[in-house]
């Protein structure tokens, strides 16, 4: 049993993850220095003033960047390859500003299901694509944005979305598949 728990602790320590499942980490979320320092050490770029709120999944944290002034809310996974995976692809970047809901989900990669004679588990999945979600955006709770996507300045994603296309800037865009209803001016930023 001893060397379970050790064996355990050893790899909750080196993850490339910040979970619920790793008490070692998790519980640093909830202090404002100790979440601060646990994100600048296992993030690609954490901002100043963002936050990393408890009861967040943040999977290869090496290939996620999060930008000045960004809260990310509870229940909110962030799948991203880490960066040692297939050459780093796979990445998510959170840029400046961006207003994140509740209970956001972001993957990176899907699962192949092609062959109907062999278990969708057992198929692999896709090559990994990167997200980027630009500066001043706000996405609203409940959004799943898919790999590849590029979320706009200032563009609005509408709660309960599931963004499979690129969302340009200054544009609100509801729904599953998210569709742009309108546009709302020209980025000042």
């Amino acid at each position: 049993m001893f060397r379970e728990i050790a064996k355990r602790i050893r790899y909750w320590h080196h993850e490339d993850r910040i979970s619920p499942e790793n008490p070692l980490t998790h519980w640093r979320l909830y202090f404002r220095t100790s979440m601060t320092n646990l994100c600048r050490k296992k993030f690609k770029h954490f901002g100043a003033n963002a936050e990393l709120r408890p009861f967040v999944f943040a999977g290869g944290c090496s290939n996620i960047s999060i930008g000045a002034n960004v809260i990310v809310r509870p229940n909110t996974i962030l799948f991203a390859n880490s960066r040692n995976e297939r050459g780093g692809r796979g990445s998510i970047t959170i840029e400046d500003g961006v207003l994140l809901g509740p209970a956001l989900q972001f993957f990176t990669n899907k699962h192949r299901f092609s062959d109907p004679a062999v278990p969708i588990s057992e198929q692999g999945i896709e090559p990994p694509e990167d997200i980027v979600i630009k500066r001043g955006a706000w996405i609203g709770a409940g959004t799943v944005i898919l790999p590849g996507v590029t979320i706009g300045r200032n563009a609005v994603i509408g709660a309960g979305s599931v963004v499979t296309k690129n969302i340009p800037d200054c544009a609100l865009a509801v729904g599953a598949p998210a569709k742009v209803i309108r546009s709302y001016g020209e980025t000042k930023i």
